[in-house]
């Protein structure tokens, strides 16, 4: 059937037709895709020696510790699905399902959709692009391929979603409090203007939205290839996710004690308790910070859905009809969180794990031009058996932003290289469709052919991307925040940890600067960097509402030498030399108000 080249719209739809016939034919389904990861992984840990006894206990210890992720991608669908099978979001799916004029329009129009929605936020894409697919494709008029639909509602996951406001990465790098101390010591704080607020990014989201939605309109098959739903038997009416006009309307209750079941004042009465508790998290976390809670967008989606169903039957009724979406990622998920388990926990005697032999094999044969396809290609290549977008940041970054400040590279730019290159895995492993299939009542397999294509045009644009954009960039020194002395033991690590790591905050070079006795004598004379960094401190004479300006500084030697001045006042006689560009040697007389503790981060 697949053999007359004619009856194909384009290249791309030859070429995505003859990878869905290959795929249907031999891709696994989604948990079985799960079970080969683990025996692929476990193997390669036993490959560098770790012991199988050791790879089974990380086995067990990590299948349960996803659980609380697990939870919240369960209320993401059941959130999602009940906002959007309200009469009033299904009006407005409808509409929009009714503005393409043909089934490749339609396939285009989803892509759109959920790419802009990612933006957003991911968990958004996730529903809304499903339920406009299955609205589109319950039109009678048109012939769409409901695979080809299928797979442009993953488009958001799997292009620009870590591109936008929901990315794990870019928030965990602007919350220091959501760092690890460890984390914080080598990266700083990086804040939305140097990652996803950057014109390179925005740029780049730019062009993979416009690429992607040309992808699945150009590789969506023809009308005579196209096979709707009802020719895959699947029954779209039976679970009514975009339901129709008369599920609108409730059946009259029968019995009294029903009543209460009806009547939307219990609606009310939690919508309000809700609604009063999402207004203070709103207003002390701010309302990118907020909604970036899995907990605070999963709850804002059950109020939401509990007031646009409107009543207490109507909504009980349509989680009822949600709840079979969610099998695939109660199952799933725990096998996921023994991969990144083996992955990270695994050592072999020398005390190496899988993910870092990795991690360090791809940063030890970059250099400063390399640095970006090369740890774009790494991040992808973990994320086809880890996809995780936050957890898995926090064990790339440590080793991938270290090699960063050596070679000086833009920070900021190195999350964005992540950020891009992870979304790429979610085209081919259905880790994060299996949402969207349990609400699409398709299998992996049926998608993989469409998606595979949009990966292997995909991967090299982004890498070439990353590459040309990051060459525009300058490097930043990491930032290190402020942190009030309250607790010594956590002021004294990480205060420890800053000191390891190149200089942040108001940096400035100079050609010779040293303190008298701050240095060892092997380092005297050796260049160095001095800096600002705004700090309290722990007895001021006349109190302190602000963070003061303290000088601090490193040398350039090696991290396990390098020595470190201890963080004083910021004085216009400090340092004691200092060469200026002129090249004349300035003296000054310290000032016997440097000796003054601080306390920095």
């Amino acid at each position: 059937m697949g053999s007359n080249p004619i009856t194909h719209a384009s290249l791309l739809s030859a070429i995505a037709f003859r990878c869905c016939t290959w795929s249907e034919r031999w891709f696994p389904d989604a948990f079985v895709f799960a079970i080969l990861a683990v025996a692929v992984v476990a193997i390669g840990a036993v490959g560098i020696g770790v012991a199988p006894a050791v790879v089974a206990q990380n086995f067990g210890s990590g299948f349960w510790s996803l659980i609380p992720f697990t939870m919240q991608m369960s209320f993401i669908i059941i959130g999602g699905y009940v906002t959007a099978d309200s009469p009033p979001v299904a009006r407005i799916v409808r509409r929009l399902a009714a503005a393409p004029r043909s089934g490749r329009e339609a396939v285009a129009l989803v892509a759109l959709f959920g790419i802009l929605l990612s933006l957003i936020h991911w968990g958004l894409s996730l529903v809304l692009a499903s339920l406009l697919a299955r609205a589109v494709a319950q039109r009678t008029d048109l012939r769409v391929d409901y695979r080809a639909a299928g797979a442009a509602a993953c488009l958001g996951l799997g292009s620009v979603w870590a591109l936008g406001l929901s990315s794990s990465a870019a928030l965990l790098q602007a919350n220091p409090g959501s760092m690890p101390a460890a984390l914080l010591a080598v990266t700083g704080v990086i804040p939305f203007s140097e990652t996803i607020f950057l014109w390179q990014s925005l740029l780049l989201a730019a062009i993979l939205t416009a690429t992607s939605t040309w992808i699945a309109w150009k590789s969506a098959p023809a009308d005579a290839q196209a096979q709707t739903a009802q020719e895959m038997g699947i029954d779209l009416a039976q679970g009514r996710a975009i339901p129709g006009r008369s599920h609108e309307i409730l059946a009259p209750r029968t019995r009294p004690g029903e009543w209460l079941e009806y009547s939307p004042l219990g609606t009310l009465f939690i919508a309000a308790l809700g609604l009063v508790w999402l207004a203070h998290e709103f207003a002390s976390k701010g309302v990118v910070a907020a909604i970036s809670n899995l907990n605070t967008y999963n709850f804002m989606f059950l109020i939401a859905g509990l007031l646009l169903q409107w009543r207490p039957r109507r909504f009980i009724d349509s989680v009822a009809r949600s709840v079979p979406s969610v099998a695939g990622v109660l199952i799933q998920f725990p096998f996921i969180g023994s991969i990144a388990a083996i992955l990270t926990g695994a050592r072999n005697g020398a005390g190496q794990t899988l993910a870092g032999m990795l991690g360090h094999a791809f940063t030890h044969i970059a250099s400063h031009a390399t640095f970006a396809p090369i740890i774009g290609a790494y991040s992808a290549l973990l994320g086809l058996f880890m996809p995780s977008g936050g957890g898995k940041w926090i064990i790339e970054a440590p080793y991938v932003m270290q090699a960063a400040n050596a070679l000086h590279y833009h920070l900021g730019w190195v999350v964005q290289i992540y950020n891009a290159a992870e979304a790429l895995p979610n085209l081919i492993n259905p880790f994060w469709m299996l949402p969207m299939l349990g609400i699409l009542k398709l299998r992996a397999r049926d998608l993989i052919g469409f998606t595979f294509v949009q990966f292997m045009i995909s991967l090299p644009l982004v890498l070439l991307l990353l590459w040309l954009l990051g060459m525009t960039l300058i490097y930043h020194p990491p930032l290190i925040p402020p942190v009030r002395a309250d607790s010594p033991a956590t002021v004294s690590s990480a205060t420890a940890a800053a000191m390891r790591v190149s200089p942040a905050s108001i940096a400035c070079r100079t050609s010779s600067l040293s303190r008298r006795g701050s240095l060892p004598v092997d380092s005297m004379g050796s260049p160095m960097i001095t800096r600002m960094v705004p700090a309290f401190f722990k007895k001021p004479r006349l109190g302190q509402n602000a963070p003061a300006l303290c000088d601090s500084g490193t040398t350039h030697l090696p991290v396990l030498v390098a020595s470190s001045a201890p963080p004083t006042p910021n004085l216009r006689v400090s340092p004691a030399i200092t060469r200026v560009p002129s090249g004349k040697i300035m003296i000054h007389r310290p000032a016997a108000s440097r000796a003054l503790p601080c306390s920095i981060t």
